[in-house]
């Protein structure tokens, strides 16, 4: 279940443009080379398990407290306020210009991950994993990590597939017009997902 859960997280976020690959079509279809296209996407994903691992370490680095409902509730409520905030905002992280280093691209998918909660939306799976651990700090670390790791694979496929068939096929002009509801619906998700834990940490 958790294997699964992180990777269907970990595709979600792949087809969401925010955590990436709308920028990897605008460089490709800026120097008109899918190569270029290609290139950027593994940055990207560095970029994204960088701010999901950071979650899984703290997470992990918690020890007692992953067993218990404290860190769910905390991590529920973080993610209803992300949400909901991401929801009533308007303003969106943006960087000037296109024509980045590939150790720039992935900080700056770093900051966009962490910026639209990434990570946070893998709390339950994390918090799951430490329950398994049963306590110890070291194990649910290396299982977060590695929770991270496939996570970040999973949205590294689903990226790299949606971004070669908009390059081939779409374009940026459709991508445009959906941007507004597409960053609602990351939101809405961020809510959902907050109050599941929120709703799970409860009833244990």
């Amino acid at each position: 279940m958790t294997v699964t859960a992180a990777l269907l997280l970990g595709a979600f976020h792949g087809l969401n443009p925010a955590m990436g690959w709308l920028f990897a079509v605008a460089r490709g279809l800026q120097e008109r080379s899918r190569s270029r296209l290609l290139a950027s996407l593994p940055a990207i994903a560095a970029g994204h398990l960088a701010s999901v691992a950071l979650v899984a370490v703290v997470v992990g680095a918690t020890g007692s407290l992953v067993t218990g409902t404290v860190l769910a509730v905390a991590g529920g409520v973080t993610l209803v306020g992300f949400g909901l905030w991401r929801l009533l905002s308007q303003r969106h992280f943006r960087w000037v210009g296109m024509r980045l280093s590939l150790p720039q691209l992935a900080a700056w998918s770093f900051l966009m991950s962490s910026a639209h909660g990434a990570g946070l939306m893998l709390i339950p799976v994390f918090t799951h994993v430490g329950h398994e651990a049963a306590g110890h700090a070291g194990h649910a670390l290396s299982g977060g990590l590695g929770v991270a790791v496939l996570h970040t694979l999973s949205m590294f496929a689903a990226a790299t597939v949606v971004a070669i068939v908009v390059y081939e096929v779409a374009g940026l002009t459709l991508l445009r017009r959906a941007w507004f509801n597409v960053d609602r619906m990351w939101a809405v998700a961020l809510v959902g997902a907050g109050v599941l834990t929120l709703a799970q940490a409860f009833s244990a």
